[in-house]
C-alpha cells in the first residue's frame, strides 16, 4: 500500500468521528498557539533590549561623580563635582583600551526659534561624544575643531527637539536662542529612540564644551572646567574590565586618594547592565516556551489515548484488512499516519492561533511581540514530532494484533 492510499484512508478514518478528531487536536492546537505567542513575547522583549544597546552605544562606560561627606552624612552620588576636562584628556591618552573618553557638561534651558519654543536638555561636549555614542549626524555637519576651541555659537539638535521646533524642515543653518543667546544650528543627530529608563535620547540639543561652560552655564570661581560626566567608548576587542579597572586606577592617582579611601567618582559599564538584561531576556523567553509546550505534550498524551481506543474499536476492522492481504507494516503505516496527520492539522490551526495571539497581544496590551520564521516552523516540527512518538505505540500494538483474534473481536 503506498503513502498516498494509507493518507486517503486515515483522513477517511479522522472524518468518520469529526467531533472526536477536533477534541484530539485541541491540545495540539492550544500548545502550538501558546509556543508561537511566547516565542512572539520574548522575543520582542529581547529586541527592544537589543536595540537598547544599539542605541546606547557599543562598549560604553559613564563616569560621574562620586558622593561626598559633610558633618559625617554621605551624600548621594554626583554630589561632588570631582571631574574635569583634564581627567577625560588623560584617560584618553594614557589608557591603551579607550578609544575616545568625552567630557559632557549637562544642563537644560529654553530654545527659541521664531515663534516656536521648547525646553530641553542642553549638553556641552567635543565631537567625541558622538564617536562614543555611536551617533551619528544624518543632516549636516559635526563641530569644527576652531568651533570647539573658540567656544563658537552652533549646535547640532536632536529630532524630537528639531520636529518641535520646526516641524518636517531641515533645521540645519537655522537661528535659534538658548538661553537668549544666538546660535546656528550646523547639524540634526540621527534618532535613537528611549534609554532604558524611558527617557527621549533625542530631546537634546549640542553645543561646544567651551562655548556650554562660557556662554550659557557660566564659569563660577573654583568650577573651572568641571564637567558631569564622561561618555568613554573601550576598543573592540578589549575587555571592559580590563579598561574599567585601568580607568579606576589612573582616576585615583589623578585626584590623590589614598590607599583605603573610597572612590570620588562612579564608573557605570552600561554595556554590562544591558547585557545582563539581554541574557535575562533570552531565558525569559526559554521559560515562557518551556511552559508553553508543556500543553504540546498534555495534547501527546491525549493523541495516544485516543488513538488506543481508536485501535480497540476498530479491532474487527484490523483483521479484515489483515484477512483480505494488508501487512502489518500497512496497519503500522496507516495508524502512524493518522497520528501525524492529526498533529500536523492541529498543528497549522495552532500557528493561525498563535499569529492571532501575538497579534492581539500588541494591538490590546501594548506589549512588543516579535516572531520569526523559525520558531513557526519548530513549533510544527515539534508538533509532528510529537504526534510519530505518541502515535507509533498505538500503531504499533494494532500492528501486531493477529488476524483470527481480530476477527473475534466483540
Amino acid at each position: 500500500m503506498d503513502l498516498l492510499a494509507t493518507l486517503r484512508i486515515a483522513l477517511r478514518a479522522l472524518r468518520v468521528n469529526k467531533l472526536r478528531s477536533s477534541l484530539t487536536m485541541l491540545g495540539i492546537i492550544i500548545g502550538v498557539g501558546a509556543v508561537i505567542t511566547m516565542i512572539a513575547v520574548g522575543g520582542g522583549a529581547q529586541a527592544r533590549v537589543e536595540e537598547q544597546i544599539k542605541s546606547l552605544g557599543s562598549n560604553l562606560m559613564i563616569v560621574i561623580p562620586g558622593s561626598t561627606t559633610s558633618g559625617g552624612v554621605r551624600m548621594g552620588s554626583s554630589s561632588a563635582q570631582t571631574l574635569t576636562e583634564d581627567d577625560a584628556a588623560a584617560i584618553t591618552r594614557e589608557v591603551d583600551e579607550v578609544q575616545v573618553a568625552a567630557p559632557v557638561t549637562r544642563g537644560s534651558g529654553q530654545i527659541v526659534a521664531g515663534n516656536s519654543n521648547w525646553s530641553t536638555v542642553i549638553y556641552g561636549t567635543t565631537p567625541d561624544y558622538l564617536e562614543a555614542r555611536d551617533w551619528p549626524v544624518v543632516s549636516g555637519r559635526g563641530f569644527e575643531p576652531q568651533e570647539v576651541s573658540g567656544a563658537g555659537k552652533v549646535a547640532i539638535i536632536g529630532q524630537s527637539v528639531s520636529k518641535q521646533l520646526f516641524g518636517d524642515a531641515d533645521p540645519v543653518d537655522q537661528q535659534v536662542r538658548i538661553r537668549k543667546v544666538p546660535f546656528t544650528i550646523v547639524g540634526m543627530l540621527d534618532k535613537k529612540g528611549q534609554s532604558m529608563m524611558g527617557t527621549d535620547q533625542d530631546d537634546v540639543i549640542l553645543v561646544p564644551l567651551a562655548t556650554a561652560r562660557n556662554r550659557l552655564f557660566g564659569n563660577p570661581q573654583g568650577k573651572l572646567r568641571r564637567i558631569h560626566f564622561m561618555s568613554i567608548k573601550v576598543r573592540d576587542g578589549h575587555s571592559m574590565k580590563d579598561a574599567e579597572n585601568r580607568i579606576r586606577e589612573l582616576m585615583r592617582q589623578r585626584h590623590k586618594l589614598q590607599a583605603g579611601a573610597d572612590d570620588d567618582f562612579t564608573i557605570r559599564n552600561l554595556t554590562e547592565i544591558l547585557q545582563a538584561q539581554e541574557a535575562s531576556s533570552k531565558v525569559l523567553s526559554l521559560l515562557l516556551a518551556a511552559v508553553a509546550s508543556v500543553s504540546l505534550l498534555v495534547g501527546g498524551i491525549g493523541i495516544m489515548n485516543i488513538m488506543l481506543v481508536s485501535v480497540t474499536e476498530r479491532t474487527r476492522e484490523i483483521g479484515l484488512r489483515m484477512a483480505v492481504g494488508a501487512r502489518a507494516n500497512d496497519i503500522l503505516k496507516q495508524f502512524l499516519v493518522e497520528a501525524v496527520t492529526l498533529s500536523l492539522i492541529g498543528g497549522m490551526l495552532g500557528i493561525a492561533l498563535g499569529l492571532g495571539g501575538s497579534l492581539a497581544i500588541g494591538q490590546f496590551a501594548g506589549w512588543r511581540t516579535s516572531l520569526s520564521g523559525a520558531s513557526v516552523v519548530l513549533a510544527v516540527g515539534f508538533a509532528a514530532a510529537i504526534g510519530i512518538f505518541f502515535g507509533f505505540y498505538p500503531a504499533r500494538k494494532a500492528s501486531r494484533l493477529l488476524p483470527i483474534e481480530a476477527l473475534r473481536y466483540e
